[in-house]
């Protein structure tokens, strides 16, 4: 998946992926944004924020049929 184009947002350039018909938005460079030294713990921390993580099992139960929601649940009860 190549880099298509990106955009400029408060002067931080933010890549734009396309793949057939599906795009994509680069999280590290939104987070390289915030504090280009700690990308990485950025993802991380936003990866286990409870929103973040009701967000990605909702959009599993709606775009995967192979979603298991009781396993899920058990993944919910130890984030963070």
């Amino acid at each position: 998946m190549a880099k298509s184009k990106s955009i400029n947002v408060k002067g931080t350039e933010i890549g734009l992926f396309s793949n057939g018909n599906e795009d994509y938005v680069s999280i590290t460079d939104i987070a390289r944004h915030k504090d280009s030294a700690n990308t990485d713990s950025i993802i991380q921390n936003w990866l286990r924020n409870r929103n973040t993580i009701e967000l990605l099992g909702f959009w599993e139960q709606m775009y995967n049929p192979g979603f298991k929601p009781l396993e899920f649940e058990g993944f919910q009860s130890r984030r963070g």
